[in-house]
């Protein structure tokens, strides 16, 4: 709201309450209606044994000053306690063409090609990739039956691309579309 703008309340009587309660599945199914993109979180042991990766839809940018990120991960994944023991992970944006990679790193099937990695600081990444973080967790907040790992981001690259996206249970590639500036 700004200085000059008035809140617009409904008239009373007209404020609906809740019919139904808060489930797990209708949360899941409210919040599948938001386009997100997708990604692969990996880590490994500072050996460079024991590589671990997960996909995942609950990434956001955090900050530019410094820059951090974050990264959302159930409990009990695995991936959740190689990120407590190593404090590190890494971060591949996939590319509309890697559908295949998002779901093998999801559990529901295995890559039809091997999965190739680059190293970069100590941390496995997807090769190839729209962009490609390694993070350090600064913080690492419990939030339900997951944690927030909140990374400062020390190595980045970028090349262009379509990105995968994750929509209502689906992997989609984006359509963009021509826009037209209004004067």
């Amino acid at each position: 709201m700004t200085a000059r703008s008035r809140p617009v309340l409904p008239p009373d009587g007209l404020i609906d309450a809740p019919t139904e309660p808060v489930t797990a599945g209708r949360l899941r199914q409210a919040l599948g209606r938001f386009v997100s993109g997708v990604i692969v979180v990996t880590t490994a042991e500072p050996d460079g044994r024991d590589v671990h990766g997960m996909t995942a839809n609950a990434f956001s940018s955090v900050s530019l000053r410094p820059p951090l990120v974050l990264v959302s991960v159930a409990n009990e994944a695995h991936l959740q306690a190689r990120i407590n023991r190593t404090g590190r992970y890494g971060v591949s944006v996939l590319a509309a063409g890697q559908a295949g990679l998002a779901e093998h790193f999801a559990g529901r099937r295995p890559s039809a090609e091997p999965v190739s990695f680059h190293w970069r600081d100590g941390l496995p990444l997807l090769e190839p990739a729209l962009a490609r973080l390694t993070c350090t967790v600064v913080e690492s907040v419990p939030a339900g039956d997951h944690t927030i790992h909140v990374g400062r981001v020390d190595t980045i690259d970028e090349q262009d691309g379509t990105p995968l996206v994750f929509h209502r249970g689906q992997l989609a590639g984006l359509t963009t579309f021509p826009t037209t500036r209004q004067g």
